[in-house]
This record gives structure tokens, C-alpha cells and sequence, in this order.
């Protein structure tokens, strides 16, 4: 069963976690984090079926970012005065104190590690990893972002100017405040940002990537994948036939779909090859890279 808990945070705020325990423990188990995208959640949709699949070898992990806007109602935009403010160092933060929690724990002692992240919280994850070279064992992306600057002209122009933009948030028609701390800190921080740039530059023994996303997810989002596995032909690209950027699951969840499952049985064939250090995922061509599930 699903263990909730709260992890509080040196400057008064917490992060709200669910614990999946591993059905099954074995010499494979690892511990695997999952971190949710923009305007997300870690009760959003996929997420709570997704890691107790997952749950069945490994133990799972999933968790709010402090200022992702959730407040006591666990699928309602409360705290809207921290979205606005919900920078990605603040971000980082945020996931650098769930791990330095996570692996001090008994339960989780020896444990390989292993990040997971959707949309924007791939690319979190992805500069965590970056930011904490040899700390875990891979970092899966499922519908990743390359560029960290998702924010428009308009709203940059706005944030400059008045201090304050906003996004609309489509499933629930919330004008979500964007203040200009955001764009402060991508432009204050631009090089550690640069993700690309640094992926480019890692060394890939360091950690292992894959890229798990959609046919059909946005095109600014596979064009940035594109972009990755060409300067980095070590990382798998799997893409899943007819898969959009949530694999056909919606809030409130309305069961699995074959996409999800495509996504999930990829996830747990990496861990375990990665886990068992297999040569399947060596470097190797670009040409022969794009696996289809």
C-alpha cells in the first residue's frame, strides 16, 4: 500500500511524497524518484498506476515540488503565491533535499538510484544528475524537455515589465501567475540551464539516459530530442507508436492504456539493463538508435 508522507524543508516549506514499496525486493531492486512536469502533480492521472507498477521490482518514490501549487487538496491549485515563484532552482532544491533524505534512510541503504521525470520535470532531473555526477545510476525521460525556457515572448515581456504573466492552465481554466523571479533565475543561471550544452559535454559513464516519449507528443518537445541524441548517440531514443505527451491517460484517471504500458514495460527493461550494466545500451549509431515498443 501507498505510504504518504512529508519531508520539511530549511526554509518552512515541505514536500508532500507517497512511497510505493517494492512488491518484490530482489539484487536488481533500486530506489527510483519521479518527478512530475509543469502545472503537475504526483496524484496527476498516470502517476499514482504508473509507480505502483513500477513498485513491483523497485522501490518508488513520487512527490510535489514545493512550489508546484498543490496545497492541502491533493489535485487543486491552491498555493497559486508559490507557483509564481516556483523557480527551477527552487526546483532543484527541492529534489537535491528529497535525495539527500531518501538515501540516508535504512530502508533504501545501498540502493541504486534512479530519477524519472515527465515534461519539465525531465529536464529538473536531467540537471540534477548533471549537477551530481556519479550520485545515481540513470535518469529516464518520458516526454522530456530540452530547453529549459518554455515561457513566450509575451509572458517574458510581461514578467519585465509588470513584474508579473500568467498561464493558463487547461484542464481546470486557472490563470496561474508567473512573477519575474522566473526569468531572473533562467537568465541569472543560463549556463547551468543549458542543457543540451552540458549533456553535450557529461561524460556518459557518469549516468545512464533514455528517452521515453510519444509519436505524437508536442513537436517543439521531439525536435529537442532530435537534437539530444544526435550530440549524444550513446542515449536510446524509444518512441511509442501513437503515443501523446501523457500516453493517453487523462485526469482524473480513467484507467491504463497500451501506451502507458509501452512506456512503463520500457522503463523497467532499462532500470534492469542498466542495473545489470548490459551492453544493450552501449553507445551505438545514430541510424540504429530509435527503438519502436
Amino acid at each position: 500500500m501507498p505510504i504518504d508522507f512529508q519531508i520539511p524543508l530549511e526554509d518552512g516549506h515541505t514536500l508532500q511524497c507517497t512511497r510505493f514499496p517494492a512488491q518484490e525486493r530482489n539484487e536488481n531492486t533500486a530506489l527510483l524518484i519521479m518527478a512530475h512536469g509543469y502545472k503537475g502533480f504526483k496524484d496527476w492521472g498516470m502517476f499514482p498506476p504508473a509507480a505502483e507498477y513500477l513498485s513491483r521490482f523497485h522501490e518508488v518514490v513520487t512527490f510535489n515540488f514545493s512550489h508546484n501549487g498543490i496545497g492541502n487538496v491533493k489535485d487543486e491549485f491552491t498555493e497559486l503565491d508559490k507557483f509564481a515563484m516556483n523557480t527551477y532552482d527552487r526546483e532543484l532544491a527541492d529534489l537535491s533535499a528529497l535525495v539527500a533524505r531518501l538515501t540516508a534512510e535504512a530502508e533504501f541503504a545501498g540502493l541504486p538510484l534512479f530519477l524519472l521525470g515527465h515534461s519539465r520535470g525531465a529536464g529538473v532531473c536531467l540537471i540534477h544528475a548533471l549537477d551530481h555526477p556519479g550520485q545515481m545510476r540513470g535518469v529516464i525521460s518520458w516526454n522530456g524537455i530540452t530547453n529549459l525556457d518554455l515561457f513566450s515572448d509575451e509572458q517574458k515581456k510581461e514578467m519585465r515589465e509588470n513584474g508579473r504573466s500568467y498561464v493558463v492552465n487547461g484542464r481546470t481554466g486557472q490563470r496561474m501567475p508567473l512573477d519575474a523571479a522566473i526569468l531572473e533565475d533562467l537568465e541569472r543561471q543560463r549556463d547551468r540551464y543549458d542543457l543540451l550544452g552540458r549533456m553535450a559535454r557529461a561524460n556518459a559513464a557518469e549516468f545512464k539516459t533514455i528517452l521515453i516519449q510519444g509519436s505524437e507528443d508536442g513537436a517543439h518537445l521531439r525536435k529537442g530530442s532530435a537534437e539530444l541524441v544526435k550530440l549524444r548517440p550513446d542515449i536510446p531514443w524509444v518512441q511509442i507508436p501513437g503515443g501523446n505527451h501523457t500516453f493517453g491517460t487523462v485526469h482524473p484517471y480513467a484507467g491504463m492504456t497500451g501506451l502507458l504500458e509501452g512506456a512503463l514495460r520500457a522503463t523497467l527493461a532499462f532500470m534492469t539493463d542498466t542495473i545489470a550494466e548490459s551492453p544493450r545500451f552501449n553507445p551505438r549509431e545514430p541510424e540504429s538508435k530509435n527503438d519502436q515498443i
